[in-house]
């Protein structure tokens, strides 16, 4: 049966984006020495980091390049990793958790630097802000800071008070922060398809509406599409949320869960700058989060709400709106003029997920929220890996990564119950 693309979601990133082009389907046979499997960050990465390195690359994207989570996410580029720098220590011992953190510095370096590289438009700007709804967080963001400081002689994050809090982020609903001027947020869509041009650029053959069917294991792989197949040297797959059945041993270890995102109509400049006033991305410290950032035409991109079901909401304005004027409700009149959402990965300590499956075939996936620069970051690894330079991958493959209770067939309701929990521990 012959598998139909879907197009991009309707969303405020479809509108906008700047390089939105066709590539062919696959047809027939191909060779290349590396199949890549997925058209979103740590596919785009990796294609090209390892053409960059000489490679001859085939990327396969079962629907549009960034189609999924990387075309449709909060834009949000933060240090670190997902899991905060203690929790870290505690699991792999003071000297490994300081690689952790470089790496997670240079994923958000490795974003600037491409951006600049390849003259990627995506609205780039710099800053995030961490807030926090309890007062009695105070203390312990700023010890974080100062561990930053002191251990890690990180300067570019500071301690919120509640009136600084609140003065930068323009809500009563907050009593503390962190602000980091070295993050950055950027349109994720844009970003994509900007990887996708100088991947193209750097000689990958990229081929949308090819979704894999399977991929034998060899040494030799041949990875194959309803209508075609490449073979290979080495397979890189980059699925995440997306992955399906294509690949059971490493399945039961992510979580698919949706997120939700709007995008107002354009404001005012003086009503975005009372919202964030350095114009940075804002998160807050909820289990489920929101997330929101000021886009390129002065939008407010709001990202509130999850679920856990093949299917998303019916209407999904009022259902993320309701959200944002929990934290907004000055915005009580303003219009949405787009809603959407998109499916990522987590996993049970929401640590990205590095591995190999065989001795050629690699994968990255589960990274909980913090996509942008990681998976960035993950391709970059990959490549060094399928290069022969694998020991900062595998830095990251040895982080302990569990299965999900059940695996595949018992997540769901596992995950759903302990989502309750968190919610009604995040409600009172």
């Amino acid at each position: 049966m012959h598998y139909q693309a879907e197009p991009h979601a309707d969303s405020y990133y479809a509108a906008t984006a700047k390089e939105l082009h066709n590539h062919p389907t696959l047809q027939g046979e191909t060779e290349a020495d590396v199949c890549v499997i997925g058209g979103g960050y740590t596919g785009l990465s990796a294609a090209l980091h390892l053409a960059e390195r000489g490679y001859s690359v085939a990327l396969l994207e079962a629907n549009k390049v960034g189609w999924g989570a990387s075309g449709r996410n909060g834009g949000h580029v933060g240090t670190g990793q997902r899991a905060d720098q203690e929790t870290i220590e505690a699991k792999v011992g003071t000297e490994r958790a300081k690689a952790f953190w470089d790496m997670g510095l240079e994923a958000v370096q490795t974003v600037k630097d491409l951006v600049e590289k390849h003259n990627i438009d995506c609205d780039l700007k710099h800053g995030n802000i961490h807030v926090s709804h309890r007062p009695q967080d105070a203390q312990e963001y700023q010890e974080e800071v100062e561990h930053l400081k002191n251990h890690y002689a990180y300067q570019h994050v500071r301690f919120l008070n509640k009136d600084e809090t609140r003065n930068l982020v323009g809500s009563e609903n907050y009593h503390c922060g962190t602000y980091d001027t070295f993050a950055c947020h950027l349109h994720p869509l844009n970003y994509a398809l900007g990887l996708a041009k100088a991947a193209t650029a750097a000689g990958v053959k990229i081929y949308e509406n090819s979704r894999v069917t399977e991929y034998t294991k060899s040494a030799n792989p041949v990875v194959k599409t309803d209508k075609g197949q490449v073979k290979c040297k080495f397979v890189v797959l980059g699925c995440n949320g997306y992955l399906g059945k294509l690949e059971p041993r490493i399945a039961g270890k992510i979580m698919p869960i949706n997120n939700f995102v709007l995008a107002t109509e354009p404001l005012s400049d003086e009503l975005c700058r009372e919202l964030i006033r350095e114009d940075t991305s804002v998160a807050d410290a909820l289990f489920v989060i929101n997330y929101w950032k000021i886009s390129g035409d002065n939008r407010l991109l709001f990202g509130g709400g999850e679920n856990y079901t093949s299917r998303f909401p019916k209407h999904l304005k009022p259902f993320v709106r309701k959200y944002m004027l929990r934290v907004y409700p000055q915005l009580e009149n303003t219009k949405i003029d787009y809603a959407w959402g998109g499916t990522l990965g987590v996993t049970v300590n929401r640590m990205p997920h590095f591995g190999r499956l065989e001795d050629n075939v690699f994968y990255a996936q589960g990274y909980s929220g913090h996509g942008v620069p990681t998976a960035t970051m993950a391709g970059k690894l990959i490549a060094e890996a399928v290069a022969g330079t694998a020991e900062r991958f595998d830095i990251m493959a040895d982080y302990p990564t569990y299965t999900f209770p059940g695996g595949t067939l018992l997540r769901w309701p596992g995950l759903v119950a302990g989502m309750l929990y968190y919610k009604l521990r995040d409600k009172f």
